[in-house]
């Protein structure tokens, strides 16, 4: 599918989204340090990054050719909470087919992603939120992306939203913790929202009960109010950790 979505998005970014999906696609490069088919490219005066459905790598517990789908149901339910985690993103016809196509972020070098991923910064805290909403099964240091300005990007959520629980990350600093007054807060937003206009629209890019499951999941936070610890049945920790 590359039809055009009714995005649920703040509106400062319609504008980057529309350059990204219909811009003309220039592939420049490719990264060669992904797993799957990842491409650095200019779109209508931007850069991207563009992966193409053709080069997913079949993977054993996600369906073939719905990575691409998860990147962008990720980047939604990013733009809900408000949190600025997931660069804008769409899916879109390219030069090597159908894929998602997300804004590049120019990273500020000298972080140090090991200290970063260690730290207790409140951005992060927010990330370890949104992973456990969206069921993140490879959150590694790598997938940090701090910017000279201060805010910190997340990128590579092809694997998320997996009905079963794999949540796997490097960012357990508030493991059992209280949830904050702010991410109660926007669990509680996002409730409503996946059971409205948002729940709509993911259900464009994930299957049915991946939808139910993101809700639960956000029902279980709200329920027990801490940060999620880690699962005895699934690892942990991503590998390699960056």
């Amino acid at each position: 599918m590359t039809e055009p979505l009714h995005l649920p998005v703040p509106p400062d970014e319609t504008e980057v989204l529309a350059v990204l999906r219909d811009s003309a696609l220039d592939i420049e490069g490719r990264l060669l340090d992904a797993s799957n088919g990842t491409f650095y490219c200019t779109v209508g005066g931007v850069h991207a990054v563009y992966k193409p459905i053709a080069g997913e790598r079949p993977l054993w517990d996600f369906p073939i050719g719905t990575l691409a789908y998860r990147e962008v149901a990720a980047y939604l339910v990013s733009a809900a909470t408000g949190w600025r985690i997931v660069p804008p993103t769409v899916l879109r016809d390219g030069p090597l087919g159908p894929g998602m196509c997300q804004l590049w972020i120019d990273v500020d070098l000298d972080v140090d992603l090991l200290a970063l991923a260690r730290s207790d910064d409140a951005q992060l805290r927010r990330m370890a939120v949104f992973d456990a909403v969206v069921n993140n099964a490879d959150r590694k240091g790598g997938h940090l992306l701090p910017t000279p300005d201060g805010h910190i990007y997340g990128c590579d959520h092809g694997v998320c939203f997996s009905v079963e629980e794999k949540l796997r990350t490097l960012l357990w600093q508030w493991r059992n913790q209280q949830l904050t007054r702010e991410a109660i807060g926007v669990l509680r937003r996002l409730e409503r929202q996946l059971a409205g206009e948002l729940g709509e629209v993911l259900h464009e890019l994930l299957s049915t009960a991946e939808v139910r499951a993101t809700m639960r999941r956000v029902q279980r936070l709200l329920r027990g109010g801490r940060h999620p610890m880690p699962s005895g049945d699934w690892p942990a920790v991503p590998w390699p950790p960056f």
